[in-house]
C-alpha cells in the first residue's frame, strides 16, 4: 500500500469515528457496553473533534510531494496510532469493553502497522 492509499484510509476511518462520537458519542460507546457521564461524553466529543482534525489533515496529505512533509504526516499518523493502539489494548485486557473492542484494536494496530511500514521500509528502498 502506498501512503497515499494510507492516508485516505486512515482519513476516511477518522471522520467516520469522528462524526460517531461528535454526534453520538453515548450511543455509539453502548455499543462497546461503555455508559458514559456528562464529562465522559464531553471528554469523547472532543476525541471526536480531534480525529475528524487528523482526517482532514490526512485527506489532504494525501497528495503531498515535499519529503520532509511526507515524513512529518507518517511521524505524526504513526505516533498517534502506536500510542493509541496501547491504550486501548491496556483498556480491552482489562475489560473496559466488550468483546467488539478488539476491532478497534485492530484498526489502530493496521493503522501502525502501515504507517510503520512507510516510515522504515519504503523510506530505506527510497
Amino acid at each position: 500500500m502506498n501512503l497515499r492509499n494510507l492516508l485516505m484510509v486512515a482519513a476516511v476511518i477518522g471522520v467516520a469515528f469522528g462524526v460517531a462520537f461528535v454526534v453520538a458519542s453515548g450511543p455509539l460507546l453502548a455499543i462497546y457496553g461503555i455508559t458514559l457521564d456528562k464529562a465522559g461524553t464531553l471528554v469523547a466529543q472532543l476525541f471526536g473533534a480531534l480525529l475528524i482534525g487528523v482526517a482532514v489533515l490526512n485527506w489532504f496529505a494525501r497528495n503531498v510531494t515535499d519529503p520532509d512533509a511526507r515524513h512529518a504526516v507518517v511521524l505524526g499518523n504513526l505516533a498517534g496510532d502506536v500510542v493509541g493502539f496501547v491504550v486501548i489494548l491496556i483498556g480491552q485486557l482489562a475489560g473496559i469493553a466488550n468483546a467488539l473492542g478488539w476491532a478497534n484494536v485492530a484498526i489502530y494496530l493496521l493503522l501502525a502497522l502501515g504507517f510503520a511500514y512507510v516510515q522504515f521500509m519504503q523510506r530505506s528502498s527510497a
